[in-house]
């Protein structure tokens, strides 16, 4: 399948909006395409998970790193929709 998300506009747009670090935006980088892969979101949502989403979704959550606002993010959908959690954010290099 292939990912709507164009994966160098959103580590661009996650540094620009949330002043991350290079760690930081690849590792949601890496999530949002293994979860735009995934279908799931535009099965359970109704729409293509793209940049534009990801952005405005963790502009939403809570003040946090760009890693700590996915994993709310994604908590939500779990809570919502469940079968997410493989989704989140353990560990990362910054």
């Amino acid at each position: 399948m292939d990912s709507g998300i164009d994966p160098e506009r959103l580590e661009r747009r996650l540094r620009e909006a949330f002043d991350a670090t290079p760690g930081q935006s690849r590792v949601v980088v890496r999530q949002a395409v293994d979860l735009a892969d995934s279908g799931r979101y535009e099965t359970d949502v109704g729409t293509a998970l793209t940049a534009d989403v990801v952005i405005d979704e963790l502009s939403d959550a809570p003040d946090g790193t760009p890693p700590e606002r996915w994993n709310w993010w994604i908590g939500s959908l779990e809570i919502a929709y469940g079968g997410y959690g493989q989704f989140g954010i353990g560990r990362y290099r910054s």
